[in-house]
């Protein structure tokens, strides 16, 4: 039995309320529960309270026992003189505010229904399920469920707007800036994400700027601020590069010394971080002011065209500087840019309109609703366990359901624990 539980039990009033009495035998009727306090503090404030016929308005405190009030010292601290009950699982002992007064208690062990108090138990068990509710989806009602995965969604892009909105404070409300860096650091994916972001940080955003317009310059500032043109190759184009890459960096001053180096190893060649680089460097010849057509975006084909790029000659027929191959589009993938644009476009449209003081939460669920699911072996999982995700809203909201949710077993705050709690059976 977790604190927390009680915490449940009590906000939303899920126990038998009937003929209630404190453990010295006083009559108890409860007008409001109060409102639930997450900071320090008695743990639900503004409490309203009938005890023998006298209205009371304060505060409540909760413990498994009656004997945790003095073991956390409450009877000491004035902060909960307020308190005007004391509601347990289990009463153990009567307990005092600092001027020795007795405090009304209320015990709840008999008053909890059975059966929830069973669902409880099963999802807090120390078992080895992926998810703790994962034998009771069927009971989820299908309106409550897509609405929560909404809430979720927004929830996720809150989380990431506030990296952002901190990020673009340190650049000084530089959006473009911003949207490079993110952009460069999803060029790498998981496996040169962290490496990726490192080169993009290594570079004034002045100076991609003023190379906007030269693609073999911005791709050698690219690939020699990650370390890559290091040796001298026998392509006619990659000596272009080393001599353009020198040239830039002795005449800016760059530095790549805290730049981490990229990885090739168990990548596809297509992922390779030379093309990744090359692709990255041809977006923004292609795209002057790239954050405001990005903020301008309204239809996902819109991003497809805007991303309909193609690199120099080179990277047709090379995934490396000594290696040829056949010749190839280089252009991105729509799978690629589907990616960039879940985890890039969106949290950046989401954290700058707020940022300007908008509530953008409608526009980005259309959009995101509009993209396809994306396929890892979180949302696999989920689909055998009957959650099928239609929707890049969706599979995000998946994620960050797994995350934030169901890994750290917050089922009392998870609509869907709520939902299996209550006995909710119904399905649509």
């Amino acid at each position: 039995m977790k604190e927390e539980f009680l915490h449940y039990v009590w906000q939303f009033q899920k126990f038998d309320n009937h003929n209630l009495k404190t453990t010295q035998g006083h009559s108890l009727q409860i007008v409001s529960p109060g409102s639930h306090n997450h900071n320090s503090g008695p743990d639900f404030f503004n409490a309203q309270l009938v005890i023998d016929g006298q209205l009371w308005a304060g505060n409540v405190e909760l413990h498994i026992e009656s004997s945790l009030w003095f073991l956390h010292q409450h009877h000491k601290d004035p902060a909960y003189d307020s308190v005007i009950l004391h509601v347990v699982w289990k009463h153990t002992s009567e307990v005092s505010r600092k001027d020795t007064t007795l405090i009304p208690t209320l015990e709840l062990k008999h008053r909890i229904p059975k059966p929830m108090l069973g669902t409880y138990k099963k999802l807090y068990s120390n078992d080895t399920k992926w998810i703790p509710c994962e034998q009771s989806l069927t009971e989820i009602d299908s309106f409550m469920y897509v609405h929560w995965l909404e809430r979720l969604y927004v929830e996720r892009l809150e989380r990431k707007s506030q990296f952002l909105m901190e990020r673009a404070s340190q650049l000084n409300n530089h959006w473009e800036a911003l949207l490079f860096e993110m952009l460069c650091k999803n060029f790498g994916l998981k496996v040169n994400g962290t490496a990726f972001l490192s080169i993009a940080q290594s570079i004034p955003f002045s100076l991609i700027q003023k190379c906007s317009d030269q693609l073999l310059s911005l791709e050698a500032i690219l690939l020699g601020q990650a370390g890559l043109l290091d040796a001298t190759a026998e392509a006619p184009y990659v000596n272009e590069l080393i001599s353009s890459y020198k040239y830039s960096k002795r005449k800016f001053k760059l530095s790549n010394d805290g730049v981490i180096a990229p990885k090739f190893f168990r990548l596809r060649p297509s992922n390779f971080p030379t093309v990744r680089l090359a692709q990255l460097a041809a977006l923004y010849v292609n795209n002057g002011q790239l954050f405001s057509k990005v903020i301008a975006i309204r239809e996902v084909q819109h991003l497809y065209e805007l991303f309909t790029i193609e690199t120099s000659e080179f990277w047709r027929t090379h995934y490396t500087f000594t290696s040829s191959s056949q010749l190839r589009s280089t252009q991105l993938t729509k799978k690629f840019i589907n990616l960039l644009f879940i985890n890039t476009v969106l949290p950046m449209r989401f954290a700058y309109l707020r940022f300007l003081g908008s509530h953008p939460s409608e526009e980005i669920l259309q959009l995101a609703g509009e993209l396809p699911p994306e396929a890892n072996t979180i949302i696999l999982r989920f689909q055998k366990l009957g959650l099928v995700a239609t929707n890049a809203l969706e599979t995000q909201a998946l994620l960050q359901l797994k995350e934030l949710y169901c890994d750290a077993r917050r089922c009392l705050n998870c609509e869907i624990g709520n939902a299996i709690l209550k006995g909710s059976n119904s399905i649509q």
